[in-house]
Parts: structure tokens; C-alpha cells; sequence
């Protein structure tokens, strides 16, 4: 049987289009890789993303429009230019800052959320809105679960920066931790200047806190002065307190006081010592210390006394005492007989509502055994005739009524007396004569 010579068919060549087809698919992938690439490798665009999910869980709108950097070896780190955080159509920004690094490991990256490990975190000249805060917070949903603090290995610090409210500021604050875990001692530096009313309280405390939790101890040791127009109160403070944080409002419990003091005006330096024992409250705009108990130890012209009372601070000053003088101070200038003779304390009851410096008016009851004076008067004045002692009025500058069994003046003596004591006002500034 003669052998089959005919060849088997050639194969077809591969059809150029879907070749073709396959290429451009490749190339259109690899081409938007690398725009993807190079688009996620600018740190705006990165930051763009990071401040966006966090604006997205708390329920703000975050932007940053200043410069920002991001590194990706090593230890993650994000650093943000002036960034603005607000509620979304809000007029009012809840936080500024001028710069805000953030460096965090890659477990707690990865842990998304179960982890709240940080390594460091700086803030350059923050400013908080504490209106635009608390607006914010009444927003938020309600949760049973404890607060959950990060912790912070490298530590925090936070430069010139604000917080502002209804009639007052900190201004200049400085932060500083070297750690900050959930369950070991923080220590710190506290650093700023209270304004309010024409008054300045600036402060510069060394801080411990026994555990950053409520009802943990919190230390504070270090100087407080309060500066108003004409008079200065320099002051070295020891404290110690339990934090607070409930419906009341946020604060301090058992808060214990110790201080050295000088009231300084013009030629006047009155050293002297106090103490205060209360509960501390923040709230709605408002500072509070009640039930408040007081003592106050001096020498000279400067009254020895203890109190009890409460304080307020927020849109004005209010302060009210309950106590008694342990006598009345041989420095300043003598009761009339029999007055001058009795060594019974002086109870009496305080009552000031005004400007943050005293200026204002003061209510004031105090009694000696029969006698008993109910009046008024401004502490500026007072202290100028504390000042002067012996060489100053006999009656301090105050208005009100003196009723008293028996008085005896220049050999005299008088009985049922009542005595309305009337202030003079100080006489009008003259216009200057052209």
C-alpha cells in the first residue's frame, strides 16, 4: 500500500489584534499604577486620606492646607501644616494648629483600632474653642465604655498654644510629658497665662499624676501669680487632688491647697500663708469651688482667719465667706474702748459678685461680742488703709451701719449707739484747661 505523502496543515499564526489587545490592557495597568503611585507618594495626598477617615469617625471635617510630611520606614510619621478641625457647616473651628506631628508603630496600624499605641505626638500652637468643643460633644453619641486613653512612649509636647472661652483664655500654654502609659505615673510640665477681666494669672507647674484615669492622684508644685492693673499676688503653690470627670462636669475632688503669698502695690510686700480644702469643678463655662474651706496666716497688718464659703469663676467673680477673725491685728489701727479690750474673735460674713480684680463693691457682716457692723466696701481701698496702720484713718474706707451697747470716745461714753458710716466718693478727674 504506497505511504500517505500528504503533510499535515501549518498552524495559524497568533491573530495580531488580541495580541495587540492584551499589550494595551497590560500598559493601561501599568500606567495607572504609576499615577497611583505617584499620587499616593505626595504627602498631601496622603494626609488628604489619613485626616479624611479620622474627620469621617469623630464626625468633623479635617483639612490641612499648609505643607505635610509622611515616612513609611521605620516608624510611621505624619506631619501636618495648618490644620482646621470643625463640625461639618460650622462657622467657628473646634481646633486650629499651626503643625501636628504624629509618629505611631506599624502594630498599632495594623491593629486598627484595638491597639492605642503612639509613639509621639507634637502640637504647635493649637488653639481650642471650648464653645465650638462642647457643641461638638453633645453630638456624640452616648457610650458605656470607660474612656480609653493612648500611650505615648515618646512622649507629648505642645507649644503656644490657646484655649478660649466665654470671657477668658489660657494663652501661652506649654505641655511637656516625657511618657504617657495607662497604667504607670505621668510627669510633666504645665505652663501658660489665665486672662480674664483685665487679670492674669500666669503659671508655671511641675505636674505628676499617679495614673492618667479618673480618681487617680494628681500633684501640682510650682508658681501661680495673679497681676491685676495696680497690684501683683506672687505665689509658690503645693497641691494635690483626685481627677474628676462626671455629669457634674470635669475637675478635681479632695482638692487640697497649701500656699506662700505677697501682696505686692506699688511700696506694699504683705507675705503671708493660705490653704484651701475643696472639690474643684469645671462646667458650662464656669470654674467652681464649693463647698470651700479657707485659712489664712499673717503677720503685721495682714488678718489671721478661717472661713468656709464657696467660689465661682466664669463670666464674673463670685466669692462668699463664712469665718471668724482670731483677733483683731495689733497692727492696724485701735478699737475704741471697750471694743479695743475684748479678746473675743471677730466672726463675720463675706460676699463679693464683680470684675475678676476686686474692684467691685464687697458686702460685709462682722461682730464683736454686742457690736456688729453691716456694710460695704472695695478691697483696693482696704488694703491701701491696711497699708497705712497707725498712720492712716482710724475708720477704714468702707460705707454701712455700726450699732454697739456702749463706746467710749475722748473720755465719753455712750451707750445704744448707732452709727451710719457713709464713704466718701473719690472727686471727679478735672478736664485739663486748654
Amino acid at each position: 500500500m504506497p505511504a500517505d505523502t500528504t503533510a499535515p496543515p501549518a498552524p495559524r499564526p497568533p491573530r495580531p489584534r488580541r495580541w495587540r489587545r492584551k499589550l494595551l490592557i497590560v500598559a493601561a495597568l501599568l500606567l495607572l499604577a504609576l499615577i497611583a503611585l505617584r499620587w499616593v507618594s505626595r504627602p498631601s495626598q496622603v494626609s488628604w486620606i489619613v485626616l479624611g477617615q479620622a474627620g469621617k469617625a469623630l464626625g468633623l471635617e479635617i483639612t490641612a492646607s499648609g505643607a505635610s510630611e509622611y515616612r513609611l520606614r521605620g516608624t510611621p510619621m505624619l506631619e501636618v501644616r495648618d490644620l482646621v478641625a470643625r463640625e461639618p457647616g460650622a462657622a467657628t473651628p473646634l481646633l486650629r494648629a499651626e503643625r501636628v506631628y504624629l509618629s505611631l508603630p506599624w502594630s498599632t496600624i495594623r491593629a486598627a483600632g484595638a491597639a492605642l499605641d503612639v509613639e509621639r505626638v507634637e502640637l504647635d500652637a493649637p488653639q481650642l474653642d471650648i464653645a465650638a468643643l462642647q457643641r461638638w460633644l453633645a453630638t456624640r453619641p452616648p457610650s458605656s465604655e470607660p474612656l480609653r486613653l493612648p500611650s505615648l512612649s515618646d512622649g507629648l509636647r505642645v507649644t503656644r498654644g490657646r484655649v478660649g472661652g466665654a470671657g477668658w483664655s489660657i494663652d501661652d500654654i506649654a505641655v511637656a510629658i516625657a511618657e504617657l502609659h495607662p497604667d504607670r505615673p505621668a510627669r510633666g510640665r504645665l505652663q501658660g497665662r489665665v486672662q480674664s477681666s483685665g487679670v492674669q494669672v500666669p503659671f508655671d507647674l511641675a505636674a505628676t499624676l499617679q495614673r492618667p484615669a479618673a480618681a487617680r492622684g494628681l500633684g501640682l508644685a510650682g508658681r501661680v501669680a495673679v497681676e491685676a492693673k495696680d497690684w501683683k499676688l506672687p505665689t509658690r503653690i503645693r497641691l494635690g487632688a483626685l481627677l474628676h470627670a462626671g455629669d457634674d462636669g470635669l475637675g478635681l475632688d479632695r482638692t487640697r491647697l497649701a500656699a506662700q503669698a505677697r501682696y505686692r502695690a506699688g511700696d506694699t510686700d504683705l507675705p503671708f500663708a493660705f490653704g484651701l480644702f475643696a472639690p474643684l469643678r469645671y462646667r458650662d463655662g464656669q470654674v467652681s469651688l464649693a463647698p470651700l474651706g479657707a485659712a489664712v496666716r499673717g503677720a503685721g497688718v495682714m488678718p489671721n482667719f478661717d472661713a468656709a464659703g464657696r467660689f465661682a469663676f466664669g463670666e464674673t467673680m463670685q466669692l462668699q465667706l463664712d469665718g471668724r477673725l482670731a483677733a483683731w491685728p495689733d497692727a492696724w489701727p485701735s478699737l475704741p474702748p471697750p471694743l479695743g479690750q475684748s479678746q473675743s474673735p471677730l466672726p463675720f460674713v463675706l460676699d463679693y459678685r464683680g470684675a475678676a480684680d476686686f474692684s467691685g463693691d464687697t458686702a460685709l457682716q462682722l461682730r464683736r461680742d454686742q457690736t456688729r457692723f453691716d456694710g460695704r466696701f472695695r478691697l483696693p481701698e482696704m488694703l491701701q488703709w491696711v497699708d497705712a496702720g497707725a498712720q492712716g484713718a482710724l475708720l477704714p474706707p468702707l460705707s454701712g451701719t455700726l450699732s454697739t451697747p456702749k463706746i467710749e470716745v475722748s473720755g465719753a461714753s455712750l451707750e445704744g449707739v448707732e452709727i451710719e458710716i457713709e464713704q466718701d466718693d473719690p472727686p471727679p478727674t478735672s478736664a485739663p484747661t486748654p
